[in-house]
């Protein structure tokens, strides 16, 4: 069984958008949103390695230092499939696409002796 790394991401504009919708309108619509991934998560949870979780702020290094920064990734997991095709085809019609322009990126993680050759 080959392992995955799963990204979930949605542009920062969106959720800061989001942010603003009324308690009353918001509340219900993250409610639904919270039952259909625990939903997702029970039905998948074979093909999940570890199921991970939100992420925090982003620091970026590179040779001159370290420095605040954003980017879209809101929460990362592990999963476990014979083949990438069949990782991707387990996250089809997942929840987290019903955020708008929300994506997920899914690669095959190889072992670092691997990558070094």
């Amino acid at each position: 069984m080959k392992k995955f790394l799963v990204l979930y991401l949605a542009p920062v504009t969106v959720l800061d958008e989001w942010k603003k919708t009324d308690p009353a309108t918001r509340k219900p619509a993250e409610e639904k949103m919270q039952a259909a991934w625990k939903k997702w998560l029970s039905d998948h949870a074979a093909s999940l390695a570890d199921k991970g979780s939100g992420v925090g702020k982003t620091k970026r290094l590179n040779a001159q230092g370290a420095s605040d920064t954003q980017n879209q990734i809101m929460l990362y997991a592990l999963a476990q499939a014979e083949t990438h095709d069949a990782a991707v085809e387990a996250f089809a019609g997942h929840p987290h696409l019903g955020i708008p322009q929300a994506t997920i990126e899914i690669m095959e993680l190889h072992s670092p002796l691997d990558a070094m050759n």
